[in-house]
């Protein structure tokens, strides 16, 4: 175990693969703190800076690399929870408080993307991830609309909470997997083979599933089939995370980040002193970590790189 500079951070090594990933030297940062539950963060390499959504404050905060300099990005977001990059450049984001899926154009204007299923309202949209064909895939558990903390209480429309594909061409919604509990994070292999989703269902369901499922995508591209559990949390749920180039998942988890390797391996652990929600790579060869703790954001640089924006 490697110890940070932050108290309470740490790089443990449970496989040689994962010592691989660091360069000897490297520490845990804390970027910024404030906080009340910090999640979705993005990359935007044009302007060299990331999002996150701090969703019970319903605001949108920006870290500016160069400088960084930390400001509200945008106020009244909806209750925002996870965002991305779309292959165009543009900031697609999941809203509790609308129920809705979003994007932010180039001139600032926020197009509604997606807010029904057979006519009925999502539950609320809680992560999201753009394939290379355009096509938007999205999970919706009904976390926004259970409390009046991060949305608004309301029923549910839908029966279950399920994971949804936007066809790029048409705007036609299709539900894609419907067997879950609580879907959660999402992120596709490298080589988009795969769509892995983790299942929060452990926070509804006694002994209910609190894993990460990886599915295979179908030749059409717009279809899956399998869907065996990839990897089991061993320290509370798993919740948002990233692939990088090599095929190995970083994943947030009670403790802070978890590695698995392409085969499913635990190989080593980032720790820190609060629950993790999410993680991104950014920076200008997307070999920077970037991480979403309960109330603060941090980071490490790494010797791999993300396999994509978002």
């Amino acid at each position: 175990m490697w110890y940070g500079e932050v108290e309470g951070t740490g790089i443990v090594v449970l496989d040689p693969r994962f010592k691989a990933c660091f360069a000897g030297h490297v520490r845990v940062e804390r970027l910024w703190t404030g906080a009340r539950w910090a999640e979705g963060p993005a990359w935007f390499s044009a302007g060299r800076y990331l999002v996150w959504s701090d969703i019970p404050n319903n605001r949108m905060m920006r870290y500016v690399e160069p400088s960084g300099e930390v400001s509200v990005f945008r106020e009244r977001s909806n209750n925002s929870n996870g965002n991305t990059v779309d292959n165009q450049g543009r900031l697609v984001t999941c809203e509790h408080l609308t129920r809705r899926v979003t994007r932010t154009e180039v001139d600032g204007t926020i197009a509604v993307i997606a807010d029904k299923w057979d006519g009925k309202r999502f539950n609320s949209p809680n992560d999201v991830v753009v394939k290379s064909d355009d096509s938007i895939w999205f999970t919706d558990p009904a976390y926004g609309i259970d409390t009046d903390y991060e949305g608004d209480r309301a029923p549910q429309e839908i029966d279950g909470c399920h994971v949804y594909r936007i066809d790029p061409k048409t705007g036609e919604v299709a539900r894609v997997i419907s067997d879950m509990v609580r879907p959660n994070g999402l992120a596709f292999s490298p080589d988009e083979k795969y769509l892995y989703v983790a299942d929060t269902g452990a926070t509804h369901k006694e002994n209910g599933p609190r894993h990460i499922r990886r599915f295979t995508v179908g030749k059409n591209g717009a279809s899956l089939k399998g869907g065996e559990v990839f990897a089991e949390s061993t320290a509370g749920l798993f919740d948002g995370f990233r692939v990088d180039w090599k095929g190995r998942v970083w994943t947030s988890a009670g403790d802070g980040v978890h590695c698995y390797d392409h085969d499913g391996t635990l190989i080593g652990k980032i720790l820190i002193p609060e629950m993790v929600a999410n993680v991104t790579f950014g920076g200008d060869k997307l070999n920077h970590l970037f991480i979403c703790g309960t109330t603060s954001l941090y980071s490490i640089y790494l010797t791999t790189n993300g396999s994509k924006l978002g």
